[in-house]
């Protein structure tokens, strides 16, 4: 199979039948063979009624529902581990992407070698203040800590090599850096196109102000990730140890200063009396604390196999 496409959804019914039509007008003017991946993160609406439907006209539509919404990450997870095509596009339901894009992208991929191809919407039809200021503080920062030259990290329309989805783990929300975290598995031709926005025909946003807020705090978590992810022992350990040492430093300090003003018979304080004595075992047990904090998560690193656990509900 050539083509797999994954298009996470929440409350899409009305913009379904025209986004799956356009994309199969697409792929059978380019005549490759092709599925479509329709995953219904918990829709309250009759998003999955209208999957049933596509499906029993059109065999290579397939489907999966969740019991409840999990988010856009464990939509594109599952997708991703149900994908078989060669190529694998994902995009949004909202028909703000152009499936017309498909076809290059597909190229960039089995031509020009990338294993990754990432869409940049240059021209945007969001707000301003709502959007495009606060990603363009994100895509800055992630390149900058990232080192990738991508313009638009959470642009839904990308394309990947099998082998990308099927090495990297999507979870929590995630799903904004799948760049990073596709360098972090090995891939490194990372690539980059420009796309078409259009302006959402159906239904509103799904995104509120939060993502502000998790867009910073997921950034924070990527860093981390990327440099200490299987080994936090080297962040936590290395940061613990440097605390417990200069604590425990300051300590035996006070102390043998004491011991030099008793035997040259000096007057001093008691070192219990100095407030730089309870600085210093407060650093003393927090450098501990980050010690035991880096040693658990090794522990955990090391035994994890149950992160990613969606209840899904119904599948085609």
């Amino acid at each position: 199979m050539d083509i797999s496409i994954v298009i996470p959804l929440y409350n899409e019914e009305e913009s379904l039948p025209e986004l799956t039509e356009w994309i199969e007008r697409v792929m059978n003017e380019n005549k490759f063979s092709f599925e479509i991946i329709l995953i219904d993160d918990g829709s309250s609406d009759n998003s999955w009624a209208v999957i049933e439907n596509l499906h029993s006209n059109r065999k290579y539509i397939r489907g999966i529902s969740f019991r409840r919404n999990y988010g856009k990450s464990a939509a594109l997870y599952c997708g991703f581990n149900a994908a078989k095509g060669d190529v694998v596009i994902t995009m949004d339901a909202d028909l703000q992407d152009s499936p017309d894009e498909i076809p290059e992208l597909y190229k960039m991929i089995t031509e020009d070698g990338y294993d990754l191809v990432s869409g940049w919407k240059k021209k945007r039809y969001d707000s301003k203040l709502s959007k495009n200021i606060p990603s363009k503080f994100f895509n800055g920062m992630t390149r900058l800590i990232s080192g990738i030259k991508l313009h638009d990290f959470n642009c839904g329309l990308k394309a990947y090599k099998l082998k990308v989805i099927k090495s990297i783990e999507v979870y929590g929300e995630m799903h904004r850096y799948i760049p990073v975290l596709a360098k972090q598995s090995g891939f490194k031709k990372i690539g980059e196109k420009v796309v078409q926005h259009r302006a959402r025909k159906y239904g509103t946003t799904k995104f509120g102000m939060s993502r502000f807020v998790n867009g910073f705090l997921d950034l924070m978590t990527i860093t981390f990730i990327t440099k200490f992810g299987k080994k936090p022992m080297h962040f936590f350990g290395v940061v613990g140890t440097l605390m417990f040492l200069l604590g425990g430093g300051i300590a035996i300090w006070l102390i043998a200063y004491k011991l030099y003003c008793i035997s040259n018979r000096i007057d001093f304080r008691d070192v219990t009396s100095q407030p730089l004595f309870y600085i210093a075992l407060v650093t003393i047990i927090i450098g501990v604390q980050l010690f035991l904090a880096g040693f658990l998560g090794e522990l955990v690193s090391r035994n994890s196999n149950e992160r990613n656990k969606y209840f899904i509900d119904r599948e085609i």
